[in-house]
Order: C-alpha cells, then structure tokens, then sequence
C-alpha cells in the first residue's frame, strides 16, 4: 500500500508538471468531486479512478438518501453503508463512465483520474427521476386497462428505483387533475388498491392422473383481469408462478388436495423480467425487497367437481368472448364447420390424454412442426372446455380460440394463452399461433370500414409474428420481410456526462440501420443463444395507406423478454397484405417509448406512392 501510495504521489508531480494547473485546480477546488486509480493497465487504473469518484459521490449525496443511509457521521465526515454505495454504484455502469478522465501517467504503471462538477451530480439522477415517472404514468395506464400484472409490476419497479433517488421521500407526480401526488406513500396505496379488488374463484376441475387442474375466473373490479400473475401454497411449498390471462388462470393439485380457501400470493415484484432494464435490474439486486402484505388472498368458493361447471362463471366467459366478434365478422355454421370441429375435436381429445400418434395425419408438414414444439414442448393443458369457432378467410379456415397453459422446460413459469388453429381447405391444420390479448384484438376488429379479410389477415399476421419469435420460426420471419426492407433496431443508451460546459443529454436512442441479411444472421445467433423467447403485446395501433392498396402502419408495444435479455418498447411495422397469404414487411422499426403523433405522422406517409413512403420513412424516425 505504501509504495502505491508513493507512486500516486510521484505521477501527480509529474502531471502536474506536465499539464500546469489543471489537475491542481480540479483537486483543490470546492466544485470539483474526483478520484484517482493506478494499475498495470489503463482500463484497470480507470476502474479504480470510478471506484473512488463513487466513494466521492456517495459521500456528497449521502444526506439526499435517508430511506439508504445508516452510516451516520465519523466526526466530521459522513459515512454510509453497502447498501447506499451499492446504490450509487448502478449509476456507474454507463453514467460515470462518460464523466471527465484525465490519463496522468500511461501503461505499465497507469495512473488515471476521473472528475465531475459537484454541479453537475444531480444530472447524473435526472435520468433516473425520468424513469420513476415512465413506470408510474405506464402503470397508471395499465391499470384502467385491467391489466392487473403490467400496473402492479411498473408501480413496484418505481417504487424500487424511488429508493435509489436523492430525495426519493419527496418525489412528485402530477395525476389529471394537475394535484401533485407523492409517490412514496401514492404507489403503495395504488398496489393495495389493486390487491383488493382482486376476486379469484373455481370454475372448474379436471383430474389427470394423480393431478388434478382447477381453472379459475380471475376478476378484476368485477370484469376479467386483462393479466395477473401469481403464487399459491400447495399444501409443502408455494408454486412457481402462473401467469393468468384475459380472466382465465389454473392451480394444479394432487387428486386428494382440497383447494377450499387455498392460500394465493399476487406477483408483483416479476424480479425475472427486470432484465429488460439493466439500471432497474441492479438496483432491485442491490436494495431490500418491499414487502406488500395485502398481496395474500384466498381462493372463493367451493371446489367443483369434476365436469362441473359453475354458471356464473361460463355466462361471464361466453359474454367476454362474445365481445371479440361484435364486429360483423361471419363465423361459420355448425353445418359448414362440421368437419373442421371432427379435426378440433381429435386434437382436443389428443391434448388432453397425451396420446398424439394420430396427430400428424390431422396436419400438413408445418403444423404437425409446430405442434410438436408448441403442444408436446411445452406440456400444453386445455384448461377450459371448448367452445370451437371457425372462421373462413381466403380459403382457410381459423379456429379461435383453444386456451392452454404451458410449462417449457426453460421457463420457471406455467402461463395461460388462447391458442389459434389454422387448417387449410382439406380440414388439416396448418399452423398453431398465440392469440392476441382482447384488447388488441377489439382494436382491430371494431375498425369496421376496413373489410372482413383484412381484419382478419391482420390479426393473424400479428399473432404469427409473435408466436415465431417463441418457436424460433427463422425461416418464416425470412420469408416475410422483404429483400429491401428498412430495419431499424434501437438500443437506449444510458445518460451521459458531456464535455465541459455542455448540458447532459436526456434518454437518448442508438439507432442501427441494418439490411434484411444483416438483421437475419444476427437473429440466427440470438435463436441459438436463448432457451426462449417471448414476446408480449398490447396496446397496438393501424393505419391504413390511402394509395397502394392493402398497405398498414402498426404500431404497438412490445415487451421482449429471452433467458439472457429483455427490453421494453415500441414496434413499428409498414405490412404490405395486397396478398393476403404473403403479407411483407417492408419496414421495421424499434424505439423506447411511444410516438403520440404516430397517426399524424404517418398519414403523409401512407398517402403517398409505397417506394417513395419505405424510401423517406427513416426522416420521419426520432432520432436517427
């Protein structure tokens, strides 16, 4: 340490020799927070250098956080514990790493310094206030949707990072009415507001072997939970979680177990997805979990025996999906779909006793594919009896919609989808996709100027881009882009320090304008290098082109999550459908957040020649 500390010394007097006043003046001045590091190497001497400007910083900032700070004062130097200089350090990663450095002494002994203007620290945590505010307003907005799990895993992740901001007891939001709400006492009281208009109840039971499945009707304020995740105790230990969708969850129990009063736990902590944010998934590895008691509930009811269905619930079921097809869409008659149900019904039947030797005959080449990998891979369960609907769309017919749980080896997590049948005019399914949630699909379906095929196209365009990702589908997302195709795919970066004098830039985006090969071979790669993918959607919005014919702009958000990233955003697609059958994607494009002006930009866009629209279309990308 001693000899270190020597050579510290002796490289300052050089530098100072060298570069006259100005590392005195940094180190001298009261405006000035810096730290110094020396190592055999540049890169290890910079490590140090933060390493010490953090100790620096924590040290500055450390009154700001009193929900952190235990460390108090050492005479007159205030001290602070792990857990406070942890919290510091998840600004290092990127932020710090853009503040001033200053190399005073090169390979083999490096000696590096790294500074801030005090002035500037607080830049430093404005991108984090950014972020608060992002989760809180996002689960504000999932919340009136009845999207139980999007509302309480934002308000929660808020709540978390609010521990990691200077003077997080008085941050504020602004709600509708323009009344300032303080978040630290407001989000809570949200979560507990949200727990306790829960009701989750028995539908029905259906034994399979020495299991027995219990599907439930979750409700939310009296209508159906849009998503919620959950736990429940099973008698020894609590469960991984299940993931429950448009009201439909299951619990699974050993045939003697009683599920009278069983005991459920809301998920709203989701520390598997924070990995779609590497600043959120620090601090939630770094600070105390929050403990919301009132998530515990119980399950209401009796148990049902099996084949028994309660009433109550398959009225509010039959109505929930009779909302889907109020748009004039003509589904077809018993008469007409009779041999499309025979074929439901022998898959139903296979899904249901695991026996699928007879499936590959009830299928062409690419669906008995993805049968296997969606069905027999993911240990698929039907966990309601099904009312089978068809719909006839340029000679195929679609079979909406098969709810099923899954449970893919790769994924500590059993969820609940609607699942979709394509078969061809010969009865013989021909693709399996995941449904969208309801909402996506009434935004869609209730766009009654637009006709049935279209209507129809779209939606299984959306579902079956969704679906490959999870099936790693390569050759299909080939097939549908177009060989010009403008992708654009974005990362956000994190805030930076700029130079001296510049103000700090807000969230920023790093655009990458690839060719369709280039985004395909580094798909290639990110499919052998994930256990799994998934894909989530909502909030999607269309615009139709007034030239061209069947051209459409979608946005809408897209939640990537995969074994070993995630990320958070919105999608941008330009879809040519003039062929129903081979719809292009002709444009691709990726941002964080949402683009409110997304009609108003796009109508000049939609309403000019295509060339010209996939030609000029990267003008009118923020950003780029």
């Amino acid at each position: 340490m001693k000899r270190s500390a020597f050579a510290i010394i002796t490289f300052l007097f050089i530098a100072f020799a060298a570069k006259g006043q100005s590392i005195e003046e940094i180190q001298t001045s009261k405006d000035y927070i810096w730290g110094t590091g020396n190592a055999s190497t540049l890169k290890k001497a910079d490590n140090e250098a933060l390493a010490a400007l953090i100790s620096q910083i924590s040290t500055n900032v450390s009154s700001k956080f009193e929900q952190l700070t235990e460390g108090g004062t050492n005479g007159d130097q205030a001290t602070v514990d792990e857990t406070f200089k942890s919290v510091i350090n998840t600004y290092s990663r990127a932020t710090l790493n853009n503040t001033r450095r200053i190399v005073i002494q090169n390979e083999p002994e490096a000696v590096v310094m790294r500074y801030i203007k005090v002035a500037e620290i607080q830049r430093i945590f404005d991108g984090r206030k950014t972020k608060i505010l992002d989760f809180a307003q996002e689960a504000t907005r999932a919340e009136k949707k009845a999207q139980v799990a999007d509302a309480l895993r934002y308000y929660y992740w808020a709540l978390v990072l609010l521990q990691s901001y200077p003077d997080g007891n008085f941050l504020t939001l602004k709600d509708e009415d323009g009344k300032d709400l303080l978040l630290s006492t407001w989000i809570p009281k949200q979560m507990n507001d949200i727990f306790s208009n829960l009701k989750v109840s028995m539908e029905s039971t259906h034994l399979d072997g020495d299991l027995k499945t219990i599907n439930l009707r979750v409700l939310y304020k009296g209508q159906p939970a849009r998503n919620y995740d959950y736990t429940y105790f099973d008698g020894r230990d609590w469960s991984n979680i299940f993931s429950a969708k448009d009201g439909t969850g299951i619990v699974e129990l050993p045939v003697l177990a009683n599920a009278r009063n069983l005991q459920l736990r809301t998920e709203y902590m989701f520390e598997g997805e924070a990995n779609i944010d590497n600043e959120l998934a620090e601090v939630m590895g770094t600070v105390n979990p929050i403990s919301m008691r009132n998530c515990a509930l119980k399950l209401e009811g009796e148990e049902p025996k099996p084949g028994e269905e309660k009433t109550e619930d398959v009225q509010l079921a039959n109505a929930d999906s009779a909302a889907t097809t109020n748009s004039g869409m003509r589904f077809l008659s018993a008469m007409e779909s009779a041999a499309y149900e025979d074929a439901m019904k022998k898959v139903e039947s296979a899904i249901r006793t695991r026996n699928y030797d007879g499936i590959q005959s009830l299928c062409t080449e690419s669906g008995y594919d993805m049968f296997n990998r969606l069905i027999k891979y993911g240990q698929a369960k039907i966990v309601s009896e099904p009312q089978f609907k068809f719909l006839e769309c340029n000679g195929e017919v679609t079979c909406r919609s098969l709810p099923m749980s899954f449970k893919f080896k790769s994924n500590q997590r059993t969820f609940v989808e609607d699942v979709v049948f394509t078969l061809n005019k010969e009865g013989k399914i021909d693709c399996l996709s995941f449904g969208l949630n309801k909402p996506a699909v009434d935004d869609i379906m209730n766009q009654t100027s637009w006709n049935d095929t279209v209507r129809n196209v779209l939606i299984n365009f959306l579902e079956s881009y969704k679906t490959a990702y999870a099936l790693k589908r390569y050759e299909y997302i080939n097939s549908i882009f177009s060989d010009d195709a403008l992708i654009i795919t974005g990362s956000v970066l994190k805030h930076t320090v700029a130079n001296e004098g510049q103000p700090m830039s807000k969230q920023a985006v790093k655009y990458t304008r690839q060719t369709k090969s280039e985004y395909m071979k580094k798909l290639q790669h990110i499919f052998r290098s994930s256990e799994f993918i998934n894909l989530r959607f909502a909030d999607n919005q269309v615009r139709k082109s007034g030239v061209g014919g069947e051209i459409y702009g979608i946005q809408i958000k897209q939640d990537y999550f995969s074994s070993s990233y995630g990320d958070t955003g919105y999608l941008f697609l330009m879809v040519d459908l003039n062929n129903p059958k081979e719809p292009v994607i002709h444009v691709r494009t990726w941002q964080p957040e949402k683009d409110p002006n997304f009609a108003d930009r796009l109508k000049p866009l939609l309403n000019r020649p295509f060339r010209r629209t996939r030609s000029t279309y990267i003008s009118n990308v923020k950003d780029i």
